[in-house]
């Protein structure tokens, strides 16, 4: 991939999660059904028998690569949902659970839940998850979900292979009511199709697959009475206001700082009372710092008295590594990309957005904000390569599609009642577990993850406005990895461990 490309890709996916909710996109020439013609819509499936050996046990499974029909009322198509399943041969399905799973976005294909963490085949890297040399294969993932749940990975429509019907405008599912409604009418015919009513129900996401699931539980109830025991939700973003730097929006500078401590401390930019400390240590105080003076600060804006700013200047400068000057000039306010930027200046290099241990090399040394993503450049090549040889070699999926893994063809996405607002899921899922007290939440973070913060996250969840006893179906967990953070081998293992416990709790409910 050029570099020109990457600087695209990061410009577009930087847009998906740390932007306004998109104007009005100006009008193209032709449709996008006639820019990109849909296939003809067709149910197939591809099924074939594999096994694995996972913890001195031979399973053996079947996978399904295929996809099903979304229809209109008249009962034509309206667009063609591709997923991939596995269920453990010979299990009794009124009693094993079933795991719908999908990645974010908007725009993204399943592709990364379904290779790097959940499925019984994975792509490997290092041991730490960092990039290794083509060419890219798959090999056994002995920390697969599949020992205590079937998998259902579902790519929403324009991803993946999954596409709009003919004729039909795909706008319709690129928003975040479309989005809901497809993905439960996906869910709903899969349950239809294979006999799967009376298995435990689980939803797992990641980025925006945690605002889908979150939404989702709730729209599954009120539209199709499916109850679910429980969800996954890795990397989350539930309330984008936590993720928005605008002005008049101080929330993101206070809950991003402890995660900007997390990356100073890797690249060892900490002065030495928090570097010569362990990683929680120096986050721990970072939280209390960004949650008290620091939040106390930016809410008294210019009646900040001047020693109090001082005083400031020296914390957050001392928190991120980063100069009292530069802090100074930035009225003590740092966005992310130019903390990317600003924390390795020196050595011109950037850290990555998705996983700020990584370093990347911008031509402009002096630009305020990186051209590209070094962390996901560092995992494209690699899942494109693997998934495609994969699906068509293993699973016998034959298509000359391309398998969209991450496509700009779903914008602008469509926010619904919160274009010009702040899209806030997080209410759905309170009222969700509201009206389902049994259904238990895991939340799975990286320390690393400058994309969707680990303390916005903890924000968000206090302050869902759900009873006592439902906050004790809330279990958290963290790791010293980035947004996807089960590409590093021991977080891989720290999340099977930490979701079979969650499915466990679920499911002692009944």
């Amino acid at each position: 991939m050029t570099k020109a490309s990457l600087v695209l890709v990061f410009t577009m996916f930087s847009s998906l999660l740390c932007a306004q909710p998109p104007q009005e996109a100006p009008k193209a020439e032709n449709k996008p059904e006639e820019r990109f013609p849909a296939p003809p819509a067709e149910e197939k499936t591809s099924k074939t028998q594999h096994t694995i050996r996972v913890g001195g046990e031979e399973l053996h499974y079947t996978a399904i690569a295929g996809t099903l029909l979304l229809r209109k009322d008249d009962g034509k198509p309206k667009a063609s949902m591709f997923y991939v399943s596995y269920t453990l041969d010979g299990a009794d399905v009124t009693k094993r659970p079933l795991t719908f799973a999908f990645n974010g976005g908007p725009g993204s294909s399943s592709v990364w839940l379904h290779m790097g963490a959940l499925g019984p085949r994975r792509v490997p890297l290092t041991a730490e998850g960092m990039p290794v040399p083509p060419p890219y294969h798959v090999v056994d993932n002995e920390q697969t979900a599949l020992p205590y749940t079937d998998l259902v990975f579902i790519d929403p429509v324009t991803t993946g292979f999954s596409r709009n019907a003919p004729g039909e405008d795909p706008k319709q599912f690129h928003g975040v009511e479309g989005d809901l409604q497809s993905v439960s009418e996906f869910v709903h015919l899969y349950l239809t199709k294979y006999q799967r009513w009376a298995s435990p129900k689980f939803l797992a996401g990641e980025s925006y697959g945690t605002t889908r699931a979150a939404a989702l539980s709730q729209y599954l109830i009120q539209n199709d009475g499916i109850y679910l025991n429980g969800i996954t939700l890795v990397s989350s973003v539930l309330n984008f206001q936590t993720l928005l730097f605008r002005k008049g929006n101080d929330l993101p500078y206070i809950v991003y700082l402890p995660s900007y401590t997390a990356t100073a401390w890797y690249h060892k930019k900490l002065p030495q009372d928090l570097q010569n400390g362990d990683l929680e240590r120096a986050v721990d105080e970072s939280r209390k710092f960004a949650g008290t003076a620091y939040a106390e600060a930016l809410l008294k804006g210019s009646a900040l008295q001047e020693s109090e700013r001082k005083d400031v200047i020296r914390q957050v400068a001392r928190f991120t590594g980063l100069s009292p000057e530069y802090v100074d000039n930035s009225n003590l306010r740092i966005e992310d990309q130019r903390f990317m930027k600003e924390l390795l200046r020196s050595e011109k290099r950037t850290v990555g957005r998705f996983d700020s241990r990584v370093e990347g090399t911008d031509e402009d040394a002096v630009a305020d904000r990186p051209e590209y993503d070094p962390s996901y450049a560092a995992v494209l090549g690699a899942y494109t390569a693997a998934l495609n040889e994969y699906v068509r070699k293993e699973l016998n999926w034959q298509t000359d599609l391309t398998y969209e893994i991450l496509t700009s063809k779903v914008q602008p996405w469509n926010f619904s009642e919160a274009t010009n607002a702040y899209l806030n899921v997080a209410d759905r899922l309170a009222g969700a577990m509201a009206a389902n007290p049994f259904m238990h939440i895991l939340q799975v973070n990286g320390y690393y993850d400058l994309a969707t913060p680990f303390y916005a996250t903890e924000y968000t969840f206090d302050h869902l406005g759900i009873s006592a006893n439902l906050r004790n179906n809330i279990s958290m967990s963290y790791c010293g990895a980035g947004h996807m953070l089960y590409l590093k081998e021991s977080c891989l293992g720290s999340l099977r461990e930490t979701m079979s416990k969650m499915y466990q709790s679920a499911l002692a409910a009944h």
